[in-house]
Parts: C-alpha cells; sequence; structure tokens
C-alpha cells in the first residue's frame, strides 16, 4: 500500500505537469516513481538531469541497467528491481542476464567487475578498502568507470529509497526480491 501517493496531473503545477507529459511521451507510460517524486519537483528534476547525464556516460544501457538491479535487490527495493528488469528487458538483457545481475553476477568479466564494485559500493555506503579499489582497476576498470559507478549506484541508492519509504505500487511486472539478500 502506497504511504506518498503518486500525485495526479491535474494536481500540480503546469511546469511539473509538462515534466511528467515528457516522461510519459518519452518512455510511453508513466510510472507511480515519477509522479511520486512529482510531490518534490526539484527531486524530479535533479533526479532526471542526472539520469539522462549518465545515459551518454561510458556504461552502456545494459551495464547501467546491470547495476540498477542489483542495487535495487541489495536495498530490498522490489519496485525498482522490477522496474529495471523490465528496462533491462527492453536494452537487450534476457532473463538469464537479469537474474544474474540481481545475483550481483555477470558472464563478461567487465560487467562482473561493475557490479562488484556496485555491490561494495552501496553494502559499505562507499567507504571501500584500497584492496577493493585496487581489484576493480585491475578487472579493467580505470577511475572514470568506477566514478560513474559511485554515481549509478547513488542514483539507484535515491529511488531504491524514495519507492520504499513511499511503498510506491509496482506497475511494472514484479519481480521478486532474492531471498538471498
Amino acid at each position: 500500500m502506497s504511504r506518498i501517493a503518486p500525485i495526479q496531473l491535474e494536481n500540480t503545477t503546469a511546469t511539473t505537469a509538462a515534466t511528467l507529459q515528457a516522461v510519459q511521451a518519452k518512455l510511453g507510460v508513466l510510472p507511480n516513481m515519477f509522479t511520486t517524486f512529482a510531490h518534490a519537483p526539484a527531486a524530479l528534476n535533479g533526479y532526471l538531469q542526472l539520469s539522462e547525464a549518465l545515459a551518454s556516460g561510458r556504461l552502456n544501457a545494459q551495464q547501467r541497467e546491470m547495476v540498477a538491479i542489483a542495487v535495487a535487490q541489495e536495498n530490498s527495493c522490489e519496485y525498482c528491481l522490477s522496474a529495471h528488469a523490465a528496462l533491462g528487458q527492453g536494452a537487450g538483457l534476457n532473463d538469464q542476464a537479469i537474474r544474474q545481475a540481481q545475483q550481483g553476477r555477470a558472464d563478461n568479466p567487465v560487467d562482473a567487475a561493475i557490479l562488484t564494485l556496485a555491490l561494495e559500493i552501496t553494502r559499505s555506503r562507499g567507504g571501500i578498502s584500497d584492496g577493493q579499489l585496487a581489484a576493480a582497476r585491475k578487472a579493467g576498470l580505470d577511475d572514470g568507470r568506477i566514478v560513474e559507478v559511485v554515481t549509478h549506484v547513488a542514483l539507484n541508492v535515491l529511488t531504491n529509497y524514495l519507492n520504499r519509504l513511499a511503498g510506491t505500487e509496482v506497475d511494472f511486472p514484479r519481480i521478486t526480491l532474492s531471498a538471498a539478500a
């Protein structure tokens, strides 16, 4: 049950309604997360701007979705897990890759290094060890990719926390959290 109800377009400012309509035009739907964010237009716009900036980064769409899936699982956010599994499929991830990402694994060594680092950052709240950072570098992640992984983790922690706090109703095909998390 939702603890912060999604805002209705007719109950918001014209500017926020236009932002939500742009999201709907881009995605073809208007997910509950965005209408929940709309209670705080600055937060909605900040999320959208950072998300858009990261889309042109060095992590490809599949890697971004794998990070989002792994972080959602780690943070027990069923909304984000479900949303990013659907978005991951749209980015070309198959069911096996989605399940692996949920477990923090990937077949490709660079993807696996990205997921390992993302989960270490999430679990330690950024306080990874020198050894963990060296392992990420040894696995092929340069400082630019490392900074992008940190930023993707931060973006996903934001949505995980908002959706868990708000009790955002899942409006994607539901993916159940793994019991291992």
